[in-house]
């Protein structure tokens, strides 16, 4: 565990000043997988409970579909805590990032707990209102009763992958996830069809195969953290005061994008079967690639709030134009290979009645994937920069516009499948035009767009001030040479540039404040001794290990 002393350094050189790109694509690729192979949960006890029935089946979808909306919500633990620890490793603090930590692990496990306690006893009206009765209500319900068991072990996996996505550790995330997936597997293997001595459970089996791995996960993540940070000392209520306001916003947020997105559904199945069908494939493949363009957002969140922590403004909208590049070149990637494998999805994903309305919609969700990408990286560079009110106000402003456009067509029966995905892509790009107006050129009060006030350093390179009647820090000309004495006013101030210091906010040496202005002080130059000496450069390689 680090030493106190270790804490109070300076944070090391950050690898992405020297390889920018590589740096960005490093932390990248293990976020995708990861986020590829947290769905593989629903996807692997899908494959074995079909093999029990339709009934089974039916009753799996129920709960998934509940439990997973439901959850999903609660996903501001794991951005609040990726943002607060990238800054507090920004800042060279480690004790707050070892606090944020400990503080989100025991909300979310509180968290977890009671809306297990609120969810048991309406699991029963809940599964009717989703429409099911008899026998898979019964599964339905027998399955969540058992699922509400590991839900705060399925928050606490979200407050320790962002703690460890915070401290630019993707790879841990990764191998948790794949090690629960494939325990999940396994004990679905066991458990569902029965094995030996160990009898079949059915779906019964299936939920207590998933909810072992996700605590099992949970337990793993949770040391990781702490073999990264240590033990806090102390959970303190400032720090979940602040990540409960971060939730009001995200929750707010994500509310919004699960109605619009379950109102799309809703609107499709009024049409009937064959458009219920098509939009459901176009949907399942949208979420699909949005899982590839979500990792860029990721790794933008803690590099800008890494750079943000550490006062470094340039080096965070750097990475926002990095990270934009980067996620538009791979959104026009899918946008080809979803228009390539139009046939192949057809074939595989809808029935033969039902390829005509797919097609066009396929279209429009494909060339939405570059507005996908913004749109996409922009909320991980504002969740970087805790500009979460803005990312809130955005989503308002596109649901309201897509749900009034998508409930105006239903009710003047206009819709169509292909006029869902086209309101789609006008939601789209409504967020993504608001995510990037906010950073390039940086509308409202935009976080990266304003300047650094503090000393410059090696690690912290001066700033370019927006008051034209200062140079930038650190870069003042030393007065030209001049035949005649300058006016004692004119000494006074060239004596008051300390290179240390900015011209806007100096004294002179008998304690008037005189930046910009004239003053009638006589003051004399100070001395060689009495000024400061910077600090020596402490800068290492990236990452280190802590001092024990």
């Amino acid at each position: 565990m680090a030493t106190e002393a270790g804490e109070d350094q300076p944070p090391e050189r950050h690898p992405f000043v020297d390889r920018p790109n590589r740096t960005l694509v490093a932390l990248s690729v293990p976020v995708m997988l990861s986020l590829i192979a947290e769905p593989l949960t629903g996807l692997v006890d899908t494959a074995f409970v079909a093999r029990l029935g339709a009934t089974p089946l039916a009753a799996l979808g129920v709960g998934t579909v509940l439990l997973s909306s439901t959850l999903w919500i609660f996903n501001f633990l794991g951005v609040g805590t990726q943002t607060e620890v990238a800054h507090a490793l920004g800042a060279a603090d480690r004790a707050r990032a070892r606090e944020v930590s400990g503080v989100a692990l025991a909300l979310s496990v509180a968290v977890g707990c009671i809306l297990a306690v609120l969810l048991w006893p309406l699991l029963g009206p809940i599964s009717r209102v989703m429409g099911a009765s008899g026998a898979i209500e019964h599964g339905a319900v027998v399955y969540l009763e058992i699922r509400l068991l590991g839900a705060p072990a399925v928050i606490a996996m979200m407050a320790t992958f962002g703690a460890l996505r915070g401290l630019h550790d993707m790879r841990t995330p990764l191998y948790i996830a794949a090690g629960s997936n494939a325990l999940n597997a396994l004990l679905d293997a066991v458990l569902i069809h029965g094995l030996g001595p160990v009898p079949a459970y059915g779906i019964a089996g299936a939920a207590w195969a998933t909810t072992v791995s996700h605590w099992i996960g949970a337990i793993l993540g949770a040391a990781s953290v702490r073999r990264r940070l240590g033990r806090p000392r102390h959970l303190s209520f400032r720090h979940a005061r602040a990540l409960l306001v971060v939730g009001r916003d995200l929750f707010f947020r994500t509310a919004l994008l699960v109605a619009f997105i379950a109102l799309g559904t809703r609107v499709a199945t009024r049409l009937g079967s064959d458009a219920g069908a098509a939009h459901q494939a176009v949907r399942q493949v949208w979420l699909l690639t949005a899982l590839a363009l979500d990792a860029f957002a990721a790794s933008a969140q803690s590099l800008v709030g890494y750079f943000l922590g550490a006062q470094q403004i340039r080096l965070a909208r750097r990475v926002a134009t990095l990270a934009l590049l980067w996620s538009v070149g791979t959104g026009a990637a899918l946008l080809v290979a979803m228009l390539a494998l139009e046939d192949v999805a057809a074939l595989a994903l809808v029935p033969p009645t039902a390829r005509e309305l797919f097609a066009s919609a396929w279209w429009v969700a494909a060339l939405a994937q570059p507005l996908n990408a913004v749109s996409f990286v922009t909320d991980g560079i504002h969740w970087g920069t805790r500009d979460y009110r803005y990312l809130r106000n955005a989503m308002l402003l596109a649901s309201l516009v897509g749900s009034a456009l998508l409930l105006a067509s239903d009710a003047q029966g206009r819709a169509s499948v292909f006029g869902i995905w086209a309101i789609t892509g006008l939601w789209i790009l409504m967020r993504a035009g608001l995510g990037a107006l906010r950073v390039w050129p940086g509308v409202g009060q935009a976080p990266l767009a304003r300047i650094s006030r503090s000393p410059p350093s090696p690690r912290n390179p001066p700033e370019r001030s927006r008051d034209r009647r200062c140079p930038p820090i650190g870069k003042q000309r030393p007065p030209r040479p001049s035949t005649t004495a300058p006016p004692p006013a004119r000494r006074a101030y060239d004596a008051s540039l300390d290179p240390t210091s900015s011209c806007c906010d100096t004294a002179s040496p008998t304690g008037r404040r005189i930046g910009g202005r004239r003053s009638t002080t006589r003051a004399s130059p100070p001395s060689a001794e009495s000024r400061p000496t910077p600090p020596p450069s402490t800068w290492r390689s990236f990452p280190s290990t802590p001092s024990t």
